[in-house]
């Protein structure tokens, strides 16, 4: 028993060295990354250098095996040699699939910051009206007595009795009968007496917002009306009643407070970081939960010159119409402002960019399996994309997935070209010595 289970463990063992030779020659027939289409070359064409298969970063000047027995790789010339950018890697188009290379054209189109907030939704405090009496009384029925209401201008409210009213109508029909008996007078000034008597009159009923209708029911009546209306001066929606009837009210009395609701204010907090890509005029688009499915576009209208001292933000007001009423006051609502807008400019998509210590660069893919490192200058990014200001031109392609690959690939073989050219600088300056020796001997 002992006997076959130690033959079957050898059998395995000699079938898994078997095995890893074999990947290994595989490997070493197929490398992932390699600086040319081996089929393509010219038979007549030098390898650069050497590489050791199952370790790229040892190389060699001329062919060699590892201690394994394996042959080194070569190397051959890539782009650079012939007028290319050196760090060009170039792969096997099969090895593009297998490893996921993936490319966006650049594209010519507009791109803004975008900056997210949470707003809050707030009354347009141009459109309110708050109405209070102008004369002291008592509250005699009301016209509108349910907040929610909606009024036009001009609409009656409430209609109020006071004293002070009907003394001034009283005062009025004065004037009438006076100029009634005076207007035959001889006398152009005593006339003119009469005439300047009933437009104070009738100017200090219009003052304390006695309606026009109402004056002219008096002149026509010649009756004092005790129960005076007061009219909305504006349309909206009735926010606040103050006064039920029967109450007696003064000039500090807030009778009612009227709100345009056509349109509204949104107020959100922008950090300090977001501040300089912040100005008014900038186009805002708002969402809400209430109205899912549907985008309200307005604009920033204004930014408070001051920060908030809690949380270091400063708030900004934008505006939005508001026809079908159903942005309403004091909701939240999530806001996206559109800042520094910039029109026909070159995008492309930000995951292709490599940022590191030394420049921003990108792949572009300047041939069949062929892609060529470069530096580019980016602008702003938002949503994904990322504005090129230098280095690409419309229509090229980018590498957007498995660059960090390529990436690694290209610096090796730049590093690997630097140490070869130093090692032949430093052979042809031995030589040169020695070839002066011998002169000098």
């Amino acid at each position: 028993m002992n006997k076959s289970i130690i033959i079957t463990a050898g059998l395995m063992l000699l079938l898994g060295l078997g095995l890893g030779y074999w990947l290994s020659l595989t490997l070493q027939q197929s490398p992932v990354v390699q600086m040319g289409d081996m089929a393509e070359m010219a038979a007549d064409e030098k390898p650069l250098f050497y590489r050791n298969a199952m370790n790229p970063n040892v190389t060699s000047p001329v062919p060699t095996k590892d201690s394994m027995g394996m042959d080194y790789v070569p190397v051959y010339a890539d782009g650079a040699s012939a007028g290319g950018v050196a760090g060009t890697v170039v792969i096997d188009p099969v090895v593009v699939q297998n490893i996921g290379v993936r490319t966006a054209k650049v594209v010519r189109s507009s791109l803004s910051r975008s900056i997210r907030a949470v707003g809050r939704i707030d009354f347009n405090e141009e459109s309110m009206a708050r109405l209070h009496p102008k004369v002291e009384g008592w509250i005699e029925d009301m016209l509108v007595d349910r907040t929610g209401d909606v009024v036009s201008a001009g609409d009656p409210l409430l209609g109020i009795y006071s004293p002070q009213l009907v003394s001034t109508q009283q005062e009025y029909l004065l004037a009438l009968n006076n100029l009634a008996a005076l207007e035959k007078s001889a006398f152009d000034e005593i006339r003119r007496g009469a005439q300047d008597l009933i437009a104070s009159s009738r100017e200090r009923l219009r003052l304390l917002d006695v309606p026009e209708h109402q004056i002219r029911e008096l002149e026509e009546s010649r009756e004092v009306t005790d129960i005076v209306h007061i009219h909305t001066p504006v349309s909206g929606t009735v926010i606040n009643i103050g006064s039920r009837p029967g109450q007696y009210v003064t000039p500090l009395t807030e009778l009612y407070m009227v709100v345009d609701l056509s349109q509204v204010w949104v107020y959100a907090n922008v950090y300090e970081y977001e501040l300089p890509w912040v100005k008014a005029g900038d186009e805002v688009e708002m969402t809400l939960a209430s109205v899912p499915g549907r985008t309200f576009i307005g604009s920033l209208d204004y930014i408070y010159p001051y920060a908030e001292a809690n949380t270091r933000t400063t708030q900004v007001r934008m505006v939005f119409e508001n026809p079908d009423l159903l942005l309403r006051p004091d909701m939240f609502a999530d806001v996206l402002i559109r800042s520094d807008r910039q029109d026909d400019v070159i995008i492309i998509p930000s995951e292709a960019v490599i940022r590191s210590g030394v420049g921003t660069q990108v792949f572009v893919v300047s041939g069949p399996g062929k892609f060529e490192p470069r530096l580019v200058d980016l602008g702003i990014e938002s949503s994904g994309r990322v504005i090129v200001l230098q280095g690409l031109e419309v229509d090229e392609e980018v590498v957007t997935s498995a660059q960090f690959l390529l990436d690694s690939e290209s610096k090796l073989r730049e590093a690997t070209a630097k140490m070869l050219g130093n090692f032949g600088d430093e052979v042809e300056a031995e030589a040169a010595g020695t070839s002066e020796e011998q002169n000098h001997d």
